[in-house]
């Protein structure tokens, strides 16, 4: 029986140095995802900042055609009249609660906006938190999205987003331009877990559509870092779409970096308290084992010693 539970608490303390060793290697693999992620982000900041300063001379020059119609002079918005979300989660477990924190708080703020709202889910983990809880509430999970593996796959991700969003393109045809004005969303959500001080993440949003009036107030407010202002060669109105285009591009890739980053920060959080966890339940193991061993050794000791005594008493009689 000791020899017994003795092989089986070793058996333990091997299994529990392998599982160590796969969470750290998680736990590497998390650290180094979070570099990546976060050094995206802030390469897209100039970039960023260059599309500000086009869309500001865009407007500052009363470019503001694509927006206006040519009837009534009321603003109108080309990307359609439903209510979209764009929500970021995960594919993987061992993040702690980081799906069930994006999507409660995605379907708390969706709830109090008036009408239907069609969401798009990046990730099968929030994706289905959001489909068995957004059913209480007037909210379609219109599509689901595979989360990047690594940087490059956030591109592809935020082209079909906004081919799934239907964001308006010059020159499209006439079906796409009635499927649009039928489906298209004339407000745009984001909604993802961002990096904070104090906390791993916290959830956050972002409203990309409409662009209204406050939003083309301030780029236009935005001063250019010259004295010569530039002028807008060829169609101002293809040029003021494309800088739409990068601007909602960047902000998604942005928004879904930030995600990923915060998922392995999370990651990398659960990791750490799994690696103090096996330490623990490590030593207590091999205190286990030692304690285990010694008695097993004490009762040997005492059998020697009792037979030892028994054969002295038969020689002395």
């Amino acid at each position: 029986m000791m020899s017994d539970s003795l092989a089986s608490l070793r058996r333990k303390i091997e299994g529990a140095r392998d599982l160590r060793s796969v969470v750290s290697t998680m736990k590497a693999m998390a650290a180094a995802s979070i570099g990546q992620y976060q050094r995206s982000t802030r390469a897209l900041d100039d970039y960023y900042r260059a599309v500000q300063l086009g869309l500001s001379v865009c407007f500052r020059t009363g470019m503001l055609s694509s927006f206006a119609s040519p009837v009534t002079g009321q603003e109108v918005n080309p990307w359609g009249d439903v209510t979209g979300a764009v929500v970021f989660g995960s594919d993987q477990g061992l993040v702690g609660r980081f799906n069930e924190v994006i999507a409660d708080y995605a379907i708390r703020t969706l709830a109090a906006l008036p009408g239907k709202t069609r969401v798009w889910v990046t990730g099968e983990r929030v994706y289905d938190r959001l489909a068995n809880t957004g059913m209480h509430v007037d909210l379609q999970v219109a599509g689901l999205f595979t989360v990047p593996l690594s940087v490059k796959g956030i591109t592809p991700l935020v082209g079909r987003i906004l081919m799934e969003t239907l964001m308006p393109s010059p020159g499209e045809g006439e079906a796409r331009r009635a499927r649009r004005d039928k489906d298209g969303v004339a407000q745009l959500y984001l909604f993802y877990n961002s990096s904070r001080s104090g906390a791993i993440y916290a959830p956050v949003h972002q409203r990309l559509l409409p662009l209204d009036d406050a939003w083309r107030r301030e780029l236009a407010g935005i001063p250019w870092p010259t004295n010569k202002l530039p002028e807008v060669m060829g169609s101002g109105e293809a040029t003021l779409h494309a800088l739409i285009r990068e601007y909602l591009f960047v902000s998604l890739f942005r928004a879904c970096a930030e995600s990923l980053a915060s998922e392995n920060a999370s990651r990398l959080a659960a990791m750490e308290r799994a690696e103090k966890n096996i330490d623990q339940l490590s030593a207590d193991l091999q205190q286990s084992f030692y304690r285990l061993r010694q008695s097993n050794i004490d009762e040997e000791l005492f059998d020697v010693i009792a037979g030892v005594e028994a054969l002295a008493g038969r020689i002395s009689s």
